[in-house]
């Protein structure tokens, strides 16, 4: 990418079970704190780790595609931060995929960091994955 432009995307999965119904929720910010983008994304039967890392490989494939350079990914799993940060080893098969798929996401981008915050900053796109779970838990979705 060129003439890098920042963006700050908030990312999370909700897994309801362990593994269970699952969904990623972005939130998309630029520079200036202005809100630009949304998604929601139901995901299938994951663990809630994997979910968490959907999340963020769907968040850094839309700002790819809308031509972001810069990404500051901030969520609220600790462990995945930490793992994609290298801090933490990642022992999980599926978990190591994820890992690899995310990072090779963001070595198509300009510059990523990967960032925890408390699950309170990170209400926005907790509340877009969960409103698709309870959408698909009332059939009021066609898929």
């Amino acid at each position: 990418m060129s003439d890098t432009q920042k963006i700050i995307i908030y990312t999370d999965g909700a897994s309801r079970g362990n593994p269970g119904e699952s969904a990623a929720g972005i939130m998309m910010w630029d520079a200036n704190g202005d809100p630009i983008g949304r998604v929601s994304l139901y995901l299938g039967e994951l663990t809630n780790n994997q979910a968490e890392y959907r999340a963020v490989l769907t968040g850094l494939l839309a700002a790819y595609v809308q031509g972001f350079g810069e990404v500051e990914c901030r969520l609220d799993s600790e462990l995945v931060v930490r793992q994609l940060n290298g801090e933490y080893k990642i022992k999980d098969a599926a978990l190591k995929t994820l890992a690899a798929q995310v990072q090779k996401a963001a070595a198509s981008l300009d510059h990523v960091s990967f960032t925890h915050v408390g699950r309170g900053a990170n209400d926005q796109a907790d509340g877009l994955a969960n409103e698709i779970l309870d959408l698909r838990a009332d059939d009021d979705l066609p898929i």
